[in-house]
């Protein structure tokens, strides 16, 4: 019975509180028969050895009254108590699991849930690193307050820019992933453009501060027979390739592989700037 009530915790059996009441009914049922057979087993016997106070008929017929009131009643009040805290066993699991893959800062997926949904997609879509440019200048000139004010607002519009079908993550510090389902990979490109020109326009007000911020996203294609570690790792390239060429930029793993990018890498098309006013007065943050 122990290792039954517990296989139902697994399977999510308590769930609702419908359940309760139909375990308690059914346990209770159970009682009686049982205890039915057992009065059926044990009276014959008695009958026979002549204790019994009251005709073998007269006595297996107030057993059974009984058992229905004192089995049923008593093992049904005692299953209610069992499954309510089923119910809350369950219910504190599944609130449990769900903690576990949230990002509580950003109240994303962490990386443990995005890899496990990776690992799981098999139809063709795009896997897509962003990542907050400068960051850490970010902390280092506004403090840890405005940096997790633009990780919340970032993951407002990451959230809110991909729909339903389409898995979105913090893989940890301003490093967010995103598995860009449905469409051709042209219009996939089109999407992470236009999230990156929004964050991009828009400043984030945090502690007194107005902060302007970019975005860069390096993107590799999830195909039937590719390994999730080679897409990853190609998507983390191409990142690094966004980075390299100024930030701000999307970045697909095909043009890793284009001379005109690496020949701008090697003709020194790189710069690291300071904190520099915006056209409109707002600051934007450059780190290295």
């Amino acid at each position: 019975m122990r290792s039954w009530i517990f296989l139902q915790a697994e399977l999510g059996n308590f769930h609702h509180r419908g359940t309760i009441f139909s375990f308690a009914l059914k346990m209770s049922f159970a009682a009686v028969i049982l205890s039915i057979l057992l009065i059926l087993a044990v009276m014959p016997p008695l009958a026979f050895l002549d204790v019994l106070p009251f005709t073998l008929a007269l006595t297996i017929s107030y057993s059974i009254v009984l058992s229905w009131l004192l089995s049923g009643i008593v093992c049904g009040i005692l299953s209610l108590i069992v499954g309510h805290a089923m119910h809350q066993l369950t219910v504190s699991r599944a609130e449990f699991e769900k903690l576990s893959r949230i990002d509580m800062l950003s109240g994303l997926l962490n990386r443990r849930a995005f890899a496990e949904a990776l690992d799981s997609i098999d139809d063709d879509a795009s896997l897509v690193i962003f990542d907050v440019d400068r960051f850490k200048a970010i902390n280092d000139r506004f403090g840890h307050a405005c940096g997790d004010a633009v990780i919340i607002a970032v993951s407002a519009i990451l959230a809110s820019a991909f729909d339903g079908s389409s898995v979105v993550a913090r893989l940890g510090g301003e490093e967010f992933g995103v598995i860009v389902s449905g469409g051709d990979v042209e219009e996939r490109l089109q999407k992470i453009e236009a999230v990156k020109t929004q964050i991009a326009r828009r400043s984030i007000a945090a502690d007194g501060c107005d902060i302007s911020i970019t975005i860069s996203a390096g993107i590799a294609d999830l195909l039937p027979g590719r390994s999730k570690e080679a897409v990853y790792a190609s998507a983390d390239k191409a990142l690094y390739l966004a980075k390299a060429l100024g930030r701000n930029r999307v970045v697909h793993e095909r043009n890793a592989l284009d001379h005109t990018w690496h020949h701008h890498l090697t003709e020194g098309g790189l710069g690291v700037q300071g904190a520099v006013p915006d056209y409109d007065g707002t600051q934007r943050a450059y780190g290295i």
